[in-house]
Formats: C-alpha cells, sequence, structure tokens
C-alpha cells in the first residue's frame, strides 16, 4: 500500500512530466505507424504548455511574463536543437515541433538533456534496423556520403533537395519514437515520473 500512496503522491507532484509523457507516447504511435507526428497533437502540445505554464507561474506568484517567458524559452531551444537537421532534409517538421513541445511544457534545461538522451536512442535504434535488415554496407556507405555532402555542400536547400530524391532509397526511422522514448527515460532517470 506505500508504494501505491508514494506513486499516487509522484503522479500529483509530477502532473506535468506524466501529462507530456502521454503525449510523448501517442506521438510515438503515430509516427511508428504514419511516419508523420501530426500538427494537431504538436501544436497543442506547444499552446498547451504555454498556457499550463503562465497559469502555475500565476497560481505561485511568480508571475504569467516568467512563466510564459521559460515556456517561450524551452520551445525555442526545443526547435533549435533540431531545426539543423530538418533543414538538411534529415527529419520531418513534426519531429522538431513534438521536441519544443516538450520545451514548452519542460522548459530549456530538461527540454536540453532530453535531446541528448534522444539522440543516443535515436542512433542506437537507427543502428539496430541496420543490422536487423543487414544492409550494414549499404548504410554505411548512404552515411559517409551524406556527411561528405554535409561538409562540401553546406547549403541547407541543395543538401534538403539531395535528401529528399534520396529518401525513396533510405531506412526512415520514425524519430518521434526515440523523442518519447530519450524523454521519458530521461524524465525515469531524473525520479521525475516515480
Amino acid at each position: 500500500m506505500d508504494y501505491l500512496t508514494a506513486f499516487g503522491m509522484s503522479i500529483i507532484e509530477h502532473w506535468n512530466v506524466w501529462v507530456v509523457t502521454l503525449f510523448l507516447i501517442l506521438a510515438a504511435v503515430i509516427d511508428g505507424f504514419e511516419l508523420k507526428v501530426p500538427n494537431w497533437l504538436t501544436f497543442s502540445m506547444i499552446i498547451s504548455g504555454w498556457i499550463v505554464s503562465a497559469g502555475v507561474a500565476a497560481v505561485t506568484g511568480n508571475g504569467i511574463l516568467a512563466g510564459i517567458g521559460w515556456s517561450l524559452l524551452g520551445t525555442a531551444v526545443g526547435l533549435l536543437l533540431l531545426l539543423p537537421a530538418y533543414a538538411i532534409g534529415g527529419m520531418g517538421a513534426g519531429d522538431v515541433k513534438l521536441l519544443a513541445g516538450v520545451g514548452a511544457w519542460m522548459h530549456a534545461t530538461h527540454t536540453f538533456y532530453a535531446f541528448c538522451v534522444s539522440a543516443i536512442v535515436g542512433a542506437i535504434l537507427a543502428v539496430g534496423m541496420v543490422v536487423i535488415r543487414r544492409a550494414w554496407t549499404k548504410h554505411a556507405n548512404q552515411f559517409w556520403l551524406i556527411l561528405t555532402e554535409i561538409m562540401t555542400i553546406r547549403d541547407p536547400n541543395q543538401l534538403s533537395t539531395i535528401a529528399a530524391q534520396r529518401k525513396s532509397s533510405m531506412l526512415l526511422l520514425p524519430y518521434g519514437v526515440p523523442i518519447a522514448i530519450g524523454t521519458v527515460g530521461y524524465f525515469v532517470w531524473m525520479g521525475m515520473l516515480v
């Protein structure tokens, strides 16, 4: 019974983390099936994060502007961390907005660390997908080709065009899944869910 009481208290204390976790699970499921995180989900997450941050700040006496300011900063951090990958065609816009939604709710510091863990999870999943499909040579060659293009071309528009042409031959990772696993894993590691 003590465990259930502690679990209930954790949910009450970290209710915002649980809300973000539910958003992320839904996004991961949709992205896993459709290879797209829908706008209705990402924009709902971002806007509700702004509203809740402003409301919580007002209730705690920190001021609405401070709450929305921290939330906007978190949103910007989420956008900026994945925007370079999106700009060169390596990621979908929904994935970028999903991390921005995490930032709207969790603010900048947690968003940055969640991004770091998500990047590690994404790399592990990508390597796992390649190994399972036994296409190591093909994808290793594509990796080095893409890296060479990034280092030599440096024009995001041209890189995005090349990525779009190559997309049909690539093994696609629905990046909402690593974002969800990495972020929720970070929450667990930090003791924010249990």
